[in-house]
């Protein structure tokens, strides 16, 4: 059986592998040390909400939620910034499931929106969004700066 929570930092030793490996999966270099600086950061300043999925003691997954604003709607927003299963808990739910609790979350501080972004070949994730109902959004270009 599945189960979720929130992660704290006394779960950072199993989170940060889970993240490296979520940072592999966009082509980027493994490096579990910098993972859990990145992280502890994030929990040190209270700039994220993370939720990790278990089986048993196997730690499957992980969502990460960013607060944000809008202007527009003056109201609390959330980015979905990562989504990652592990390849034990893929097909079983994990990804909705961790999605869902992102959420309820989301709703229960009075959000109006939670967003998220995703690569364009990432099928897999895109057929999870469609079948949680979730929208894509025609009204907006989006556009990066890299610095």
């Amino acid at each position: 059986m599945i189960q979720l929570r929130q992660a704290t930092f006394a779960d950072l030793d199993i989170l940060a592998p889970l993240f490296d490996a979520y940072r592999q999966f966009y082509q980027q270099a493994s490096d579990v040390a910098a993972a859990y600086e990145f992280l502890k950061e994030r929990f040190s300043h209270g700039e994220s909400v993370i939720f990790l999925a278990f089986e048993g003691d196997q730690a499957l997954g992980f969502t990460q939620l960013y607060p944000s604003f809008s202007s527009v709607s003056m109201a609390r927003v959330f980015i979905l910034n990562d989504l990652f299963v592990a390849h034990a808990g893929r097909r079983k739910g994990v990804a909705t499931q961790l999605m869902q609790a992102a959420l309820d979350y989301a709703k229960a501080l009075g959000a109006v929106r939670v967003s998220l972004t995703t690569a364009t070949d990432n099928a897999n994730a895109q057929a999870t969004y469609d079948a949680m109902g979730w929208q894509r959004d025609t009204r907006f270009i989006h556009y990066d700066f890299q610095l």
